[in-house]
C-alpha cells in the first residue's frame, strides 16, 4: 500500500511540474504566408516555449523550402537561402549569422522526436516578417516587399549592416489608469497627445509584435476591453507601419483634454500611467497642427481569398488596389496633419464590414476605398470614375479627388456617381469608392500598372483629401 500511494504522490507530483510548453504545444495551429495559408502535416504544431513560437526543422525545410542541413555529430543545423544563412544548434542559445554570433531567447531544443527552431528568429534572418494571432494560434509570416528603387540600396556595406534587431510587444494591458506594455527589450517611445477626441498616442520605434497575448486581426489591429475604466473610452493598437516596424497604441480619453502622463521602464515592461499621481508627471507639448491631426482611412478593396475582377492580362484587381493604396500611405505618411490607418497592408482579406467598423471605431475623417474597374464583355469601356452616397460631405470629397484622378490618369472622365455600395453607405465619415480605371481595358491597364502613373494617382488622391480637409 506504501508503495502504491509513494507512486501516486509521485505521479501527481510530475504533472504539476510539467512545462507549460507541453500543453501550448498540444493546440491546433496555423502558419499563413502571405495570405495563403500553408498545408501542414496532421503531426505539426507551433508550439510555445518560453514566449517563443518554436517550429519543427521539417516546416523550415518543405513548407517555408528554405535549404536545410542537420549534423548529427554536432546536433547543429545550418539553415540557407540563397546568400543568407545561419547555423543553430539544440540546447544552445546563440547562433552563427554571417559569421556573427547572435544571441537566441530560446535555444534549438529535440521534442517530440523532432527538433524545433524559433520561428521568429529562422524568418527574420530570412527577411520576412512574424506576427502571432494567439487567439487563433496563426502564425502570419510576410516577404519583403519586391521594391525596384534602387536608390534604398544601402551605399555601403557599413550601413547595410547598422540595421538594429527589432524589439517584440508581447502584451498590452489598461488598468487602474496605466498602461501597460511588455517588450522583449526597451526602446524610446514617441508619445503625443491629439483633440478631438482626446487621446494618446504611443509610438513604439523599430518595433513589432511578438507571441501576442491580445488578439490581433488580419489587417494587424485590435482594442483592449477597457470596461469598467471611466478614465478612457478605448484603447486599439496596430502594426501601423512595417518599413520600419513601428508598434502603435492609441488610448482614447473620456475627458476632452488629454491627460498629464509619467512614463518609466520596470524590467521590461514599459507603463504610462495616466492618473497624475507617478514621479515627475508630464504634459506633452503639442502643437496647433498635432491637435488637429485627421484620420484618413484608406482601404486597398478586395484583397486574399478575394482577388476582384481579373485584367486582360490575367491579372488580379486586389493586387493593383494593394499598390495604388500603398503609395497613398506612403505619401500620406509624410503630412504631419494626417493620421493615416489602412485597412490591409497586404494580401489578407478583411471584410466589408470590418472595414467599415474599422473607419467608424476611429470616428475617422475620410474613408478612401481603391479599386480597379472591368467589364469583360466590352474591352473598350474606359475612364475613371468615382463614387459617394448621398451625404454633402462624401460628395464635396469625391469632387476634390476625382478632379485630380481624372489628370493624372489621363482617362476618359466618366464622372461622379451617386452609389449605394456598402464601404461608403455605411461609414459615418465622408467616404469614396474610386474606380480608377478598366483593368479590361487595354490602355487603361498600361496606364494603371505603371508604377509612374500610380505614383501620379496617389499623388492626385492625397492632393484631393488635403483639399476637404482644408491642409495646405
Amino acid at each position: 500500500m506504501k508503495k502504491f500511494l509513494s507512486l501516486l504522490f509521485l505521479s501527481l507530483f510530475l504533472l504539476i511540474l510539467l512545462p507549460n510548453s507541453i500543453s501550448a504545444a498540444s493546440k491546433p495551429s496555423k502558419i499563413v504566408l502571405d495570405g495563403q495559408e500553408l498545408a501542414l502535416p496532421a503531426d505539426v504544431k507551433v508550439s510555445i516555449i518560453d514566449q517563443s513560437m518554436m517550429i519543427p526543422l521539417r516546416v523550415v525545410a518543405e513548407n517555408l523550402k528554405f535549404q536545410v542541413n542537420w549534423d548529427q555529430r554536432s546536433r547543429s543545423v545550418t539553415i540557407q537561402q540563397n546568400a543568407k544563412a545561419m547555423m543553430l544548434t539544440v540546447g544552445k542559445k546563440e547562433a552563427k549569422v554571417a559569421d556573427q554570433l547572435v544571441r537566441l531567447d530560446t535555444a534549438p531544443r529535440n521534442m517530440n522526436q523532432s527538433v524545433v527552431v524559433p520561428i521568429r528568429f529562422v524568418t527574420e534572418q530570412m527577411g520576412l516578417a512574424v506576427n502571432w494571432d494567439n487567439r487563433n494560434k496563426t502564425v502570419y509570416l510576410t516577404s519583403p516587399p519586391q521594391n525596384p528603387d534602387q536608390s534604398k540600396v544601402p551605399n555601403s556595406e557599413s550601413e547595410a549592416d547598422n540595421t538594429e534587431p527589432l524589439t517584440h510587444v508581447s502584451q498590452i494591458h489598461y488598468l487602474n489608469q496605466q498602461l501597460v506594455i511588455r517588450m522583449d527589450g526597451q526602446v524610446t517611445p514617441k508619445i503625443s497627445t491629439l483633440a478631438n477626441p482626446a487621446r494618446i498616442v504611443v509610438d513604439l520605434p523599430n518595433t513589432t509584435f511578438g507571441a501576442l497575448t491580445q488578439p490581433l486581426d488580419s489587417a494587424m489591429m485590435g482594442k483592449l476591453d477597457v470596461s469598467g475604466q471611466p478614465d478612457v473610452s478605448e484603447v486599439r493598437y496596430s502594426l501601423f507601419s512595417r518599413d520600419p516596424e513601428q508598434v502603435r497604441v492609441v488610448v482614447e480619453l473620456s475627458q476632452d483634454n488629454p491627460a498629464s502622463y509619467h512614463q518609466e521602464f520596470i524590467g521590461d515592461q514599459l507603463i504610462i500611467d495616466l492618473s497624475g499621481t507617478g514621479s515627475d508627471p508630464q504634459t506633452p507639448v503639442s502643437s496647433g497642427d498635432e491637435n488637429e491631426r485627421k484620420i484618413v482611412v484608406i482601404d486597398a478593396g478586395h484583397g486574399g481569398s478575394d482577388p476582384g475582377t481579373t485584367s486582360i492580362s490575367n491579372k488580379h484587381e486586389k493586387d493593383f488596389n494593394l499598390a495604388l493604396a500603398l503609395k497613398v500611405q506612403e505619401l500620406l505618411l509624410k503630412e504631419p496633419e494626417i493620421e493615416v490607418i489602412m485597412t490591409r497592408d497586404s494580401d489578407v482579406y478583411p471584410t466589408r464590414t470590418e472595414r467599415v467598423q474599422l473607419a467608424n471605431s476611429l470616428n475617422a475623417d475620410v474613408f478612401v476605398s481603391i479599386h480597379g474597374n472591368s467589364v469583360l464583355e466590352s474591352p473598350q469601356a474606359t475612364g475613371t470614375e468615382s463614387h459617394y452616397y448621398q451625404r454633402s460631405s462624401s460628395k464635396q470629397l469625391a469632387d476634390a479627388i476625382h478632379k485630380r484622378l481624372v489628370q493624372a490618369m489621363g482617362l476618359k472622365d466618366r464622372g461622379v456617381k451617386n452609389t449605394s455600395l456598402q464601404v461608403i453607405r455605411e461609414t459615418h465619415m465622408a467616404a469614396v469608392l474610386l474606380e480608377v480605371g478598366f483593368l479590361s481595358n487595354v490602355s487603361d491597364e498600361q496606364a494603371m500598372l505603371s508604377d509612374t502613373v500610380q505614383y501620379k494617382a496617389a499623388q492626385a488622391i492625397v492632393d484631393g483629401i488635403k483639399e476637404y480637409l482644408s491642409i495646405t
